[in-house]
């Protein structure tokens, strides 16, 4: 592989692969999975002034009711900001965002607007390839599923033996989800 042909690097929000992408691979892009950040975010959640009733029946909730409908509200918001088909887009989807859980949840807002350039990355990207690589799920999938299948195989006898599994695992995968053609090899 010619590491300088490498333009995007997707990864989680841990410091140690941006770090060594900007010393290594400083050509390349960086995108911070959006997805595990979106998950993240329940642990900041502080539950202020939780709606006890409901807006359509009219009919009081208890507190861990209405505790487990923040949640999805914020993270359908959450989503729906990355999912905009343009970043400006994007950014005025996380003003509205910020606006009524600035108060609610302020932790939140601060961590979902932490780095946001680097989670809107994509952006720079085909719009088709945008659902691919703003999130690290596709690439965890994949070796979650070539570690079951070296696991099945016990060692591999050399390297390529080794890339064919991994090969045939994306094949299979863009064959199963109908992804059209993968990119072409040498």
């Amino acid at each position: 592989m010619d590491a300088s042909a490498l333009q995007l690097v997707v990864s989680d929000g841990r410091s140690g692969l941006p770090a060594a992408r900007a010393t290594k691979l400083p050509q390349a892009k960086q995108q911070r999975g959006v997805g595990h950040k979106i998950r993240g975010l329940e642990r900041a959640f502080c539950y202020r002034n939780l709606t006890t009733t409901d807006p359509i029946r009219q009919e009081r909730r208890t507190h861990e009711a209405a505790r487990r409908l923040r949640r999805p509200q914020l993270t359908t918001e959450a989503h729906a900001i990355v999912a905009a088909p343009t970043r400006a887009e994007a950014e005025a989807r996380l003003a509205q965002f910020r606006m009524p859980w600035g108060t609610l949840e302020p932790e939140v807002v601060r961590l979902l607007s932490k780095d946001v350039d680097a989670g809107l990355t994509f952006y720079q990207c085909d719009q088709s390839l945008h659902a691919l690589i703003r999130s690290t799920n596709l690439l965890e999938r994949f070796f979650r599923e070539f570690r079951t299948k070296a696991d099945e195989i016990g060692s591999f006898p050399n390297e390529m033996s080794c890339l064919v599994v991994f090969h045939l695992i994306v094949i299979r995968d863009d064959a199963k989800h109908n992804r059209g053609q993968t990119a072409k090899t040498r």
